[in-house]
């Protein structure tokens, strides 16, 4: 599962910390591995032209071709450096989304008022959730598979009982 749930109960009750991340299919040795697969299987037609004038037409295309893969794989993984926290304690509950491009978004509540809702169908994907509370409303792994999302929304209807349980329900 691409997040983890952390504990820190040095704070006034106890904080649940969920950290987000987009799921990578390909690891940074699995990503050096398949560059250099790719160039020795590219490589292998070069053999037959080897030491001949023909191998220096071909050998910048052989070079255009691994160097866009490798840029491609790269792009993937910088469009991928975001990512989503979750802090809920017994007073407030916050969520910051680290963005690629653009700064970070912030959602914040009270504990007490948040809620989570799923949206089966009419969101940007299937099983949208959402965060709302206090007029606001902010979304919550949008980027995770249907089945995570589905798995993750019972995660967190839990803990905000867990605080909003541990929190007296505040003055209007």
């Amino acid at each position: 599962m691409p997040y983890t749930w952390t504990t820190d109960n040095s704070t006034d009750g106890a904080e649940e910390r969920l950290t987000i991340w987009p799921y990578r299919s390909l690891s940074k040795r699995g990503f050096a591995v398949f560059i250099m697969v790719t160039a020795g299987m590219i490589s292998l037609p070069l053999l037959s032209v080897l030491g001949t004038v023909v191998l220096w037409g071909i050998l910048p295309f052989f070079a255009l071709v691994v160097g866009g893969i490798w840029y491609a794989i790269q792009r993937s993984y910088r469009d991928a450096d975001m990512g989503e926290e979750l802090r809920i304690n017994p007073g407030a509950v916050h969520l910051v989304r680290t963005n690629v491009r653009g700064p970070a978004q912030t959602w914040e509540c009270q504990s007490y008022w948040a809620k989570v809702h799923m949206h089966p169908t009419g969101g940007p994907v299937p099983h949208y959730m959402t965060l709302t509370g206090q007029g606001r409303e902010g979304e919550i792994g949008a980027f995770l598979s249907e089945e995570e999302r589905k798995r993750l929304y019972g995660e967190i209807v839990d803990a905000l009982r867990r605080a909003s349980q541990a929190q007296p329900e505040p003055a209007l």
